[in-house]
């Protein structure tokens, strides 16, 4: 039985985990090489928790110092050998990503489950590093996590079915629905979305359109609930930079070419709503 979960990587997408997590009774060891980061990721989850109790009624019965009480804020391995199940969120490099589970590999039990919250790392490269390759899934978690029901759920080659099945019944356990699909650059959801946001920025290099403009033909045409270039502001421009150059090397395909318009924004800073600045203007 899954009570204790190791979070590793405290960034954006770590400290939802954690505070996801977290609401639904789990115990969480939220890990980060930095302690500045960590420091952050407390503070943002008390900050999202107390707007979470807004929306979400299922947190109204929680106090945040009991949600906080469940989560270990720590920058070194030292309890996740209490963990029975691991979510890896750090950036998107493969380098740092490798070197990650190796150190997992030394720590943590046997008998827990790793699942790699990405958008295009193989998750069957990743399972190569593992003694138990059959316990390594693809959690592919959408943005903010404690708000999306969807998780592209990834199963690498190595996958075995009781992992998918232990995985599917981790994440109902937190009103997730998972979707699984086959391990390929990309998955589903960003061999897709990558490329749909890309041309949207070939629209403004283009001048066809303003993104305000372009972002309304999807909003009201096609009843998205965001448009495509605010969806580029929320994941940030260098990580779909980072998206495309990953889908380009692997397909080899012109279709995947980032758009320059992308890389100059990207070099200067523009990053999207965590610079306050990207296709649209944020405040800080």
């Amino acid at each position: 039985m899954i009570q204790t979960v190791g979070v590793v990587g405290a960034g954006v997408m770590g400290s939802d985990v954690a505070l996801d997590l977290a609401c639904n009774g789990y115990k969480v060891i939220l890990k980060d090489i930095d302690e500045a980061a960590v420091r952050r990721a407390k503070e943002k989850i008390q900050s999202e928790f107390r707007l979470l109790k807004m929306v979400k009624p299922k947190t109204k019965q929680l106090s945040l110092e009991e949600v906080i009480e469940r989560i270990t804020f720590t920058t070194s391995y030292d309890k996740f050998g209490e963990t029975q199940f691991v979510i890896e969120n750090i950036t998107e490099d493969w380098d740092m990503k490798k070197k990650v589970y190796l150190e997992l590999a030394e720590v943590c039990g046997m008998d827990v489950y790793y699942a790699a919250n990405t958008s295009c790392v193989s998750i069957t490269k990743i399972g190569a590093l593992m003694p138990r390759p059959e316990r390594v899934i693809g959690m592919h978690f959408m943005n903010p996590v404690p708000m999306k029901k969807l998780v592209e759920v990834i199963r690498g080659e190595h996958t075995s079915e009781e992992t998918i099945r232990i995985g599917k019944e981790f994440l109902q356990s937190f009103d997730k629905v998972p979707v699984v699909v086959n391990d390929f650059p990309g998955f589903v959801t960003n061999r897709v979305l990558m490329q749909m946001i890309n041309e949207c920025v070939w629209l403004i290099q283009d001048k066809v359109a303003e993104p305000q403009d372009v972002d309304k033909i999807f909003r009201l045409g096609f009843e998205h609930k965001m448009g495509p270039l605010a969806t580029c502001d929320l994941i940030g421009l260098d990580t779909i930079l980072y998206s495309l150059n990953v889908l380009y090397d692997s397909y080899k395909d012109p279709k995947f070419r980032p758009c320059p318009l992308l890389v100059k924004m990207v070099d200067a800073g523009y990053l999207g709503k965590k610079a306050g600045k990207g296709f649209f203007e944020y405040r800080l």
